[in-house]
């Protein structure tokens, strides 16, 4: 089982802050989550610690009612009526941050509330006569936070850091610090969860070295590679979809629940009640190999479900991490074998799993000593303590943008200013010249994503620089300087070096990128790359393909027993087509044969995560892995 991280006990009090003038300043650190929510602070011993609320309990449901009188609930309040009053509660808000309503269209299926189309395109929730936003509806959720810790620390709080996923983008980023904004709230910085969470696993342990950050949580998946030293704790790449989460596989459990029902067309309150059960019963597969339910709205019918068909059901769902996990390993240029761990975050982990394809995939059992619901909090209120001056900033952490920033020069090019990766804050500049005799203005396109042209990358901003003296083309300079803040957030300024004429602008998108949308970025600009590309394209793809062949006929050494002569043919032939691939001169041929191969042998992978598991639980219990 998990081992809780400490919480507030009875009793146990958190450090004598003050806000005066020599005294501890009052921060916490907030982790504004899909499912639940947690507020984390020093204690006297120097160690972080959860708030509770008055009944004891630190998890804080990311759940909002808003009533007929216009009062509203937060937390276990709204929860309960949300059956009840299916339209007007709102939950998992957090995947409706900076997107617009084209990006959640897939869950409008399942979803019990009307969602629609808001000024500036963020999507709005349509509650009675009124529409609210996420952003809205978060601050609510912060408010709550708020007033937890003030009540705890007795006074008014200095400052916040709150947690958001790596891969979140500007739109979703800028959303979380308005919602902040909306509720009171000082942000001293928006820190990516998956180094709060190394932060709190590194500065409880003392361990250094290399580590994965493997976060799955209600609506979000990030995987951080952080190297720990002494004071550095430096994100070497990161990756992650935004869109992706614990809500995806309660979703194919509802729509296996609404199949055998016979439910064709479910009403609001059917639809939360159906949400609430199939929670519980993913949660409850994680310690049972078998569940039995009650359908709500129908008392004669009762559900059964094994840990065997929810795995087998939700498994292309767990799986799409891999691939990221693998990126992320080829983008810091190391080897899953030189990690000193992989630790596991959010309450997703927990699915066993998730726990036995990321001990195959990086060849060790991860790491679940804390608490991975309370370590992202519990980091951040670490990082608080350093940034409001209640302590020496002992640390410095280095964090990355995960996209390239840049800007759109003659042709419709690209031209890169902050790659993928770059560590942050940081701030880089290159210096542009005109195209026409005479030119007086320049007009400036802010581009994010990796492909060459600026068509196919993501507007962020436009805006014009004016007053640039009459001179022949190429003349004139002018210097574009990119500062992207610790938060991930982008400001673009242009000056004219002759006469000094600036103007910037601070880049706030109306809405961010869709999960699709980061993933083509990454995967088209390799693929549809301009012509001078295409030998480092082949390299790359040989590279790859030498790597997952050499894990098959490794893989075959260790565990061909478990294929029969039919199964090891298909195996060595899925091996074969990917070989002769590579004797060739194609890219999309050799990308396809490794989706091949990799469709062709997924049935292997399974067989040799089952047997891993079987002989790592050899004279242990099997409550350990749940």
């Amino acid at each position: 089982m998990d081992v809780l991280l400490d919480i507030m006990e009875p009793g146990q009090s958190l450090l004598p802050h003050q806000s005066g003038p020599g005294g501890h300043k009052r921060v916490v650190g907030m982790d504004l989550g899909t499912t639940y929510s947690l507020v984390a602070a020093i204690g006297l011993d120097g160690k972080p610690l959860c708030i509770p609320d008055e009944d004891g309990v630190c998890a804080l449901p990311s759940v909002v009612h808003y009533g007929e009188d216009r009062s509203v609930r937060v937390g276990e309040a709204a929860r309960r009526v949300a059956v009840t009053h299916p339209q007007t509660t709102i939950a998992s808000v957090k995947r409706y941050m900076g997107r617009g309503l084209a990006d959640v269209s897939h869950h409008l299926s399942t979803t019990p509330y009307v969602l629609e189309a808001g000024d500036g395109g963020m999507v709005r929730i349509v509650v009675g006569d009124t529409r609210v936003s996420p952003v809205e509806v978060s601050a609510e959720i912060l408010k709550v936070l708020k007033k937890r810790a003030e009540d705890a620390l007795g006074g008014v709080l200095h400052g916040v850091v709150i947690t958001v996923p790596a891969y979140f983008d500007d739109a979703q980023r800028q959303a979380t610090k308005d919602a902040a904004r909306v509720a009171g709230l000082e942000v001293l910085r928006l820190l990516n969860e998956p180094t709060a969470a190394a932060l709190a696993y590194g500065l409880d342990k003392g361990n250094e070295g290399l580590y994965a950050i493997y976060d799955l949580g209600g609506g979000t998946f990030d995987i951080s590679l952080l190297r720990l030293e002494k004071g550095l704790f430096q994100v070497m790449a990161t990756g992650g979809d935004s869109a992706l989460g614990g809500d995806d596989l309660d979703h194919w459990i509802m729509q296996r629940i609404m199949e055998e029902s016979g439910v064709t067309e479910p009403d609001p309150g059917w639809l939360q009640a159906c949400r609430k059960v199939a929670r519980a019963v993913k949660e409850q597969l994680s310690w049972e190999v078998e569940v039995v339910f009650d359908v709500p709205g129908l008392p004669a019918h009762s559900g059964r479900m094994t840990r065997q068909e929810f795995e087998q059901g939700v498994r292309d769902w767990i799986w799409r991490t891999i691939p990221i996990c693998r990126r992320v390993l080829k983008d810091a240029g190391v080897e899953a074998s030189a990690l000193q761990g992989v630790v596991l975050v959010g309450g997703s982990t927990r699915v066993p799993l998730v726990r036995r394809m990321v001990a195959e995939f990086f060849g060790r059992e991860p790491l679940v000593d804390l608490d991975p619901d309370q370590v992202v909090a519990l980091g951040a209120a670490h990082q608080a303590e350093s940034l409001g001056g209640n302590i020496p900033a002992e640390m410095l952490l280095l964090d990355v943008t995960p996209l390239s920033l840049g800007i759109e020069t003659m042709g419709d090019l690209v031209e890169k200013i902050v790659p993928r990766n770059a560590p942050i804050p940081t701030a880089r500049a290159q210096d542009f010249t005109t195209f026409k005799d005479g030119q007086s203005a320049m007009a400036i396109h802010v581009v994010q994503g990796e492909r060459e042209l600026a068509s196919q990358c993501r507007s962020l901003a436009r805006f014009e620089l004016r007053g640039i003296p009459p001179m022949t083309a190429g003349a004139a300079r002018i210097r574009v300087t990119y500062q992207v803040d610790a938060d991930g957030l982008l400001t673009v300024s242009a000056r004219e070096e002759t006469t000094g004429v600036e103007q910037s602008i601070k880049v706030k998108p109306s809405y961010g990128l869709t999960e699709d949308e980061i993933a083509d970025m990454l995967h088209e600009a390799l693929r549809h790359g301009a012509s001078d590309m295409q030998a480092r394209l082949w390299n790359e793809a040989k590279v790859e393909a030498d790597r997952v062949l050499a894990a098959a006929e490794a893989a075959l050494r260790v565990d061909g027993d478990l294929l029969d002569a039919a199964e090891l043919q298909q195996v060595k032939g899925a091996m074969q087509a990917l070989w002769e691939a590579t004797r060739g001169d194609s890219v999309d041929l050799v990308q396809e044969r490794i989706q091949q191969m990799d469709q062709k042998t997924r049935f292997f992978a399974e067989r040799r995560m089952d047997r891993s598991l079987q002989q790592a639980m050899t004279g242990r219990k099997v409550d350990d892995f749940a």
